[in-house]
């Protein structure tokens, strides 16, 4: 063994002790350190010839790399939507790293067993059925992309062809219709050999609405002469969290064919509470769902899930022929399921956040989260010189200014506040209008953060007018 290997093998609990300080000192300060750093990043190094061993490696990056890095695990980091991670599920990710299981098969371990488990409590979370099955994937772009690949070899089944042998040639046109979908959406038609082309936009309802019009969907469905399609519905849009009504949609079925995917990255999470449930009813009639774990369910990244009605055609798409791996059975190891062969243990932190806060828990994050939004959102409403783009029907905050949105006043607006270190907002462009987003789901934010939010913007914002 290398002589540095050995030294760090003997000094193996003193080297855990002291990342477990460092990683202390770093969580705890997470209200006081800058929310975004925008300077400029250290030069890249050429590679050490012999390295220093772990302890080295760790006052290296502490010096060098750790006081660059943003505080997205904390409370005022309302970019994109981000969550954090909850004491329970960073006690899960350093187990996954301390066991390193790679989940791509059940044999010799139970870890397996315990993602089934995690599953399970998700799909009874989101209110699915027992015929959903899923499996955990990398993030929301990854789930949207196998519930798409699976829908690829539905739209093959009903045309009597094989895309998984013959290729996504065989199909020919494919027509995929959805009132906002979000831009993981086309990234996954690309990379399925579908096309961008093949998403087919369908209005959405007036009035400042983000969810399609049902009835112009099924004219668009009708329109298609009995052609099987793919409905891309949305439970909850990026900008404005606005939902499909996903009942409606499904009763479409009756006279259309078309297979459903729900994109619920981070809406599906509307379930747990009795006050926004209604949100997401009909969920369970999709056929693919997509829902993002490093959001609102405030684990670490990477995680997501991904959940099917017709497990048998995602076998068909991924499964891996090899003699050493074995041929998928009636219960398929995960290897046969996601793009994945070999995969960390995803689910370890969620269970460990499902295990250790219960519905209960997770119910109470969410339903703070939105009291949060609805909060910035009425200061937001009475301030000068802001003005909301979208009523804050969730989570999300969407503004802009009152005079001259343009795009480089917003942009300047939202670098202001980041480099302020109070807080970080990430822009956006909705309805004509540049605008900031202040997307909600740290379990961490309170009152006091979120008015710290809102002095930072309107500081920054009087200081431009001015």
């Amino acid at each position: 063994m290398h002589r540095t290997l050995a030294e760090d093998l003997e000094h193996l609990p003193a080297l855990l002790q002291a990342a477990r300080d460092f990683a202390l000192r770093e969580v705890s300060g997470l209200d006081g350190r800058p929310v975004a750093h925008l300077g400029e990043a250290p030069a890249p190094t050429p590679l050490p010839a012999e390295g220093t061993g772990a302890e080295g490696a760790l006052a290296r990056f502490a010096g060098q790399w750790a006081p660059g890095f943003s505080g997205s695990a904390g409370p005022r980091y309302l970019g994109f939507v981000t969550g954090g991670a909850t004491p329970a599920s960073l006690t899960g990710d350093w187990l996954t790293g301390a066991y390193d299981q790679n989940v791509s098969g059940s044999g010799g371990s139970f870890a397996s067993a315990l993602e089934h488990e995690t599953l399970g409590w998700l799909r009874e979370l989101f209110g699915l059925s027992e015929e959903h099955r899923g499996a955990f994937v990398s993030g929301a772009t990854v789930s949207n992309t196998v519930g798409l690949a699976i829908a690829r070899e539905w739209l093959g089944e009903r045309r009597g062809v094989s895309v998984a042998h013959e290729g996504s040639g065989a199909l020919g046109r494919v027509d995929v219709l959805s009132g906002s979908p979000h831009s993981s959406v086309a990234k996954a038609l690309s990379l399925l050999g579908l096309g961008r082309d093949s998403l087919r936009p369908v209005p959405v309802l007036p009035g400042n609405r983000e969810a399609v019009d049902v009835e112009l969907l099924d004219a668009a469905l009708s329109a298609l002469d009995g052609r099987p399609a793919v409905v891309v519905a949305n439970a909850g849009t990026v900008n404005t969290v606005d939902f499909d009504d996903l009942r409606a949609i499904a009763a479409l079925k009756e006279r259309h064919d078309f297979w459903l995917h729900v994109d619920a990255a981070f809406g599906g999470f509307a379930a747990l509470s009795p006050a926004y449930a209604s949100l997401v009813a009909g969920l369970d009639a999709a056929d693919s769902v997509c829902v993002d774990l490093h959001k609102w369910l405030n684990v670490p990244y990477d995680a997501a899930v991904q959940f099917t009605r017709r497990q048998d055609l995602q076998v068909k798409v991924f499964h891996n022929a090899s003699p050493y791996l074995g041929l998928p059975t009636g219960d398929p190891d995960f290897l046969h399921l996601t793009p994945e062969n070999s995969r960390r243990l995803r689910a370890l932190p969620a269970w460990f956040s499902l295990a250790a806060y219960g519905r209960a828990g997770h119910r109470e994050i969410v339903e703070r989260n939105v009291a949060l939004a609805r909060r910035l959102g009425s200061r937001i409403a009475a301030a000068p010189g802001l003005r909301l783009l979208a009523p804050v029907r969730l989570n999300v905050v969407c503004f802009t200014l009152t005079d001259d949105p343009s795009g480089q006043r917003v942009h300047a607006l939202a670098d202001a506040v980041a480099a302020s270190g109070e807080a970080f907002l990430t822009p956006t462009f909705y309805d004509g209008t540049h605008g900031l987003r202040a997307a909600f789901s740290n379990w961490r934010t309170s009152e006091a953060d979120t008015d710290r939010v809102f002095d930072a913007v309107a500081r920054h914002c009087a200081g431009r007018r001015g």
